[in-house]
Parts: C-alpha cells; sequence; structure tokens
C-alpha cells in the first residue's frame, strides 16, 4: 500500500511548527528560570510542568471538540498565531528583568507563560490528528514516520539557529530575542502552508470515499454497543491501556532528559549551551534519518517489535549516561546517536497502534488519549526529577529515566491489538495516491 508522501509531508508542516516551539521550551525556558529568575531546581520543575498540566485536560477536549466540528486547520491556525505573539513576549521579559521587583517580574513571566501553554493546548490534538484523517489506516506507521520527520526538522532548524543567535546581553546574561524571532517566523510561515495548500474537506472525503482495505464492518467489529453507546470489547480495551502504559512510562523517562539536560550538561561539564545544543542536534539528525527506514520496518516486522526495539536501545544509553555522561566525552555522541534512533522507534508506532483500535470519526478523542498519558507524565517528571535533582544531585538523572524505560517494555510486550500491516492495495487508493503529486 503507498502512502502519498506529498500530502503528508504538507500535514506535517503543522507538526513541524509544534516541534520547533518545544524544541525551544525545553531547552531555553529552563534556563532563563535559572539565570534570571534565579529558581531552584524543585520550583523550575513544577513551572516546567505547566505545560503538561494544561494540556492534560486541554488536549483530550480539544481532540474531540474537533471531532465534532469536524475540521482540523481552522484550530492550527488560530492557534499558532495566537501563540506567536504570546512567544515573543517572553524574550522581552527576559531582557527587561529589573524594571519591576523581582517576584513581580517573576508573576508576569508565569502568567504570559501560561496564556501561552493554554494557547498551544488548544491546537496540538487538532494538528496531529489531521494526519490520521487523510491517511489509510495500514500505512499510518509510514505516515507518522513523515509527521515526526518533519516534527524534527523543525526542532533542528530551533537547535541550528540556537548556535546562531544566542548573544551576551550587555548585563552578561544570554539575549535570546533574535533566537525567538526566527522560531516565531518559521510557526507562521508552517501554519500558512498548511492553510494554503492543505484542502482539508477533499482529503477527507477522499478517505471516506476510499475502501481502506478495512471494511466498515471490520472496523466496526472492534466495538461493542452498551447502554446505546459504543464501547471496546475488554480484550480490546486491555491492549489499548496496555499501550497506554508503555507510553506513560516512556515520557517519564525519556521526559526527564529532555526537560534537565540543559541544566545537567552545563552544571556536570562546566562547558555552555555549546555542547548541549551539539548533543540534541546529534540525537535530532539521526531521528530525521530514521524515520523513514522505521515506518517501513514497522510495515515489515510489526510496530510493536519495532517500539520493544527502541525501548531497548534506550535502556542501554541510560544506563550509559549513568556511567559515562558525568564528564563531556565525544562517546556521547554516539549515546545521543542512538537516543535519536530509539526515539523515532518509539514515537513513530505507538501513535498509530492507539489510532488503530479508533475507527474514523473519533481519531481525535483517540489522539486525546495518547495525550492524556503522555502528558500526565510529563506533568509528574520534571517535578520528580527536578526535587531529584535538587536534593540528591544531577547524577541521579540517567538511573531515573533508565528505570522508567525498563518498566515500559513489559505492557507493549503484552498488548495484542493494535499491531496492523498493510493488506492488498485497492485499486482507487493506488490511483490516488498519485493524484496530487
Amino acid at each position: 500500500m503507498k502512502l502519498n508522501y506529498k500530502r503528508t509531508f504538507l500535514v506535517g508542516f503543522a507538526f513541524l511548527s509544534i516541534s520547533a516551539f518545544w524544541q525551544m521550551y525545553d531547552t531555553i525556558i529552563p534556563l532563563i528560570m535559572r539565570d534570571t529568575y534565579h529558581l531552584a531546581d524543585g520550583p523550575a520543575g513544577i513551572i516546567m510542568s505547566l505545560d503538561n498540566i494544561v494540556a492534560l485536560f486541554l488536549l483530550p477536549l480539544f481532540g474531540a471538540l474537533s471531532d465534532k466540528v469536524g475540521r482540523r486547520i481552522p484550530f492550527i491556525v488560530a492557534g499558532t498565531f495566537t501563540a506567536v505573539v504570546l512567544f515573543m513576549f517572553l524574550p522581552v521579559l527576559d531582557n527587561t528583568y529589573g524594571i519591576w521587583s523581582p517576584s513581580t517580574s517573576l508573576v508576569v513571566f508565569i502568567v504570559v507563560l501560561g496564556a501561552l501553554l493554554l494557547t498551544m493546548g488548544t491546537y496540538r490534538s487538532p494538528a496531529v490528528a489531521l494526519m490520521p484523517d487523510v491517511t489509510p489506516k495500514p500505512v499510518r506507521s509510514k505516515g507518522n514516520a513523515v509527521i515526526n520527520l518533519m516534527g524534527a526538522v523543525g526542532g533542528a532548524f530551533t537547535l541550528v539557529v540556537m548556535k546562531m543567535l544566542v548573544f551576551d546581553g550587555a548585563d552578561g546574561r544570554a539575549n535570546y530575542l533574535y533566537l525567538f524571532l526566527a522560531v516565531s517566523v518559521l510557526m507562521v510561515l508552517a501554519a500558512l502552508t498548511v492553510m494554503f495548500f492543505v484542502p482539508e474537506r477533499k482529503f477527507v472525503q477522499q478517505m471516506k470515499d476510499i475502501n481502506y482495505g478495512v471494511s466498515e464492518a471490520e472496523d466496526q467489529s472492534k466495538f461493542i454497543e452498551v447502554d446505546g453507546k459504543q464501547k471496546l470489547p475488554p480484550e480490546v480495551m486491555r491492549s489499548l491501556i496496555l499501550i497506554l502504559a508503555t507510553i506513560t512510562l516512556w515520557f517519564l523517562g525519556y521526559n526527564a532528559v529532555t526537560t534537565a539536560f540543559s541544566k545537567y550538561a552545563t552544571t556536570m561539564w562546566d562547558s555552555g549551551l555549546n555542547h548541549v545544543s551539539t548533543c540534541l542536534l546529534v540525537a535530532t539528525g539521526v531521528a530525521i534519518v530514521s524515520y523513514l527506514p522505521i515506518g517501513i520496518l514497522a510495515s515489515r516486522i510489526g510496530r510493536k517489535k519495532t517500539i520493544i526495539i527502541g525501548l531497548i536501545v534506550a535502556l542501554a544509553c541510560f544506563i550509559y549516561g549513568a556511567i559515562g555522561a558525568r564528564t563531556f566525552s565525544p562517546l556521547l555522541y554516539v549515546m545521543f546517536a542512538a537516543i535519536g534512533f530509539a526515539q523515532a522507534a518509539v514515537t513513530v508506532n505507538t501513535f498509530p497502534m492507539v489510532w488503530e483500535i479508533s475507527h474514523f470519526g473519533n481519531v481525535g478523542k483517540y489522539t486525546g488519549f495518547y495525550y492524556t498519558c503522555s502528558m500526565a507524565a510529563q506533568v509528574v517528571t520534571p517535578i520528580a526529577s527536578g526535587y531529584l535533582l535538587q536534593y540528591a544531585g544531577y547524577d541521579t538523572l540517567f538511573p531515573y529515566a533508565a528505570v522508567f524505560i525498563a518498566l515500559a517494555i513489559i505492557p507493549i510486550a503484552l498488548a495484542k491489538h493494535g499491531d496492523s500491516r498493510p493488506g492488498k492495495l485497492p485499486s482507487k487508493l493506488e490511483a490516488l495516491a498519485g493524484a496530487d503529486d
């Protein structure tokens, strides 16, 4: 079965924009809180979890709301433009620190940051749900590989401009204004690309008109009627819970490292931001070149096996990090390259396993299930790991991550649904695959 790559790349600009933003947020906001607002690791971890607390409620809500509206792009465009306006206030507040009292400055910063995070929460689920709306189920792992590839490009853009556009200000602190401006321009251009080059109604209708290779009867057979409502049979629900458990455990481990790594490296290595951005860029670069091969691999050996491979690789990396990352070494580039591969293997395939259990018309709802678990994990882990860093030391970061990655292998190994392989391609879909190339 063929994936329409041109269409999927265009849809992926929405996720490119989101990923560019979160790469900036995870890397720079912790440094601003430490260097400008002088927050300890524990309180900073609480603030870093605010985005996930907001997302825990908003992502399922707006995923389901976009299902009811039947459109995703209006959410994407409105959310992006509002977010960019709020986003640009952050470096201004950072550069003008001192015009108010420290407590007032911190409150204003948190209020603006909170409004920004609320805005980002309104369109992430619609942006991610757009791809499965216009992609046949059997090739959604490949489609999700393309989406993650686009996201990685957005993250790489942020890391590259981070090395080029961060300057020291008059007070000796870093000036992030031009960096924020570059990311904001990218976000706007990405949203405009989706708005003008993705005819959502047309693409969705084409998917409705085409037999995916899975009949409507087959699709609906996963659901049973309970009190007049569709519900999953117990065995399918069990698999969904197991998949979501793996997603939760993965983010408990992986996000601890991504959130705290800039502080870990600048504290342990005493080497500034340069090594941080280089390590993250290596991981992102490997992820970029891995996404499409991983999508192809999953179509051959299955999504579940590919996820397990990724988790084992990540576990090995974090065990090595616990031993070998205390001082900087070029071997850490190899470790981060492997982490990039592992991240690609897990993220490319976990979402499609959840979508496989959904049916057309409630993809946004199931996208919300995914984000409920991933964001709940990302609420807990910056706080827990932040206090561990503060009171037990920075040596705890990689062992903390390794424990949760090891636990994540167990539930996915037990899941029995959501692992689909492409069937025979209907001729109508074959024609559509190249219709707008």
